[in-house]
């Protein structure tokens, strides 16, 4: 499959790990031993604890991300405080943008598509990102999983920011780092690329098929919908 760029009048992007960099070991060396181990455990458990909070209740990005901090830290028996908690936590304002994001994103609104952000993240940190990546001048909005209590990949979410866009959602292709999301937008009818920065393995291959298009940085994607 691919990209049908002929379609696509509105580009979406996830946030964290396909914009910013979610990449925390440098703040975490203080407390671990082996800090990007903690990071990549960190971020699992933020992942498994958001699909839990869809369906026994929902609970802010900002307290799944604290609470799965404790997890990682009761589990890999390092001492905390909640104040270490917050403090760790707070690095969510200050994640640093890949480099190929702002001339990327320049680049596709300059070809006339409407841009936005579709995030887990609440629209605080939401707006730190978009301040510190210097994007806000090539964004239509910013849509948060918050404003309708969802996570990603719910097909509830993508659908309610197709609505937010005003587009028919075969209409939107959503760019993504996490595989699941792309495959999360498809399922809810958007087209769908797999920012893929790490040359990590398509994790959904066996449910879902394949993804339309996989690129390596937001230059290529660029490329791809030069194409209509």
């Amino acid at each position: 499959m691919t990209v049908d760029s002929g379609r696509v009048d509105t580009v979406m992007f996830d946030s964290f790990s396909t914009i910013v960099d979610v990449d925390v070991s440098s703040v975490l060396a203080e407390y671990v031993e082996d800090p990007e181990l903690t990071s990549q455990l960190w971020r699992t458990q933020i992942s498994r604890f958001r699909p839990l909070a869809n369906f026994i209740g929902y609970v802010p990005h900002e307290e799944i991300n604290k609470q799965a901090l404790r997890y990682v830290f009761e589990m890999l028996d390092v001492p905390y405080t909640d104040e270490d908690l917050d403090q760790i936590g707070s690095i969510y304002h200050r994640l640093d943008p890949f480099d190929d994001v702002r001339a990327g994103m320049e680049r596709l609104s300059d070809m006339g598509y409407d841009l936005y952000i579709l995030s887990n993240g609440d629209h605080d940190v939401l707006d730190s990102m978009v301040e510190n990546a210097e994007i806000d001048h090539v964004l239509t909005d910013v849509i948060s999983a918050d404003e309708i209590k969802t996570y990603k990949p719910h097909s509830r979410l993508y659908k309610y920011a197709a609505r937010r866009t005003g587009e028919y959602p075969e209409n939107i292709v959503h760019c993504s780092a996490a595989w699941y999301d792309v495959q999360g937008a498809m399922h809810a009818g958007m087209q769908g690329i797999w920012v893929n920065r790490k040359d990590q393995p398509q994790g959904l291959r066996p449910f879902d098929g394949e993804i339309d298009s996989e690129v390596r940085d937001f230059d290529e994607i660029a490329d791809i919908l030069s194409a209509k």
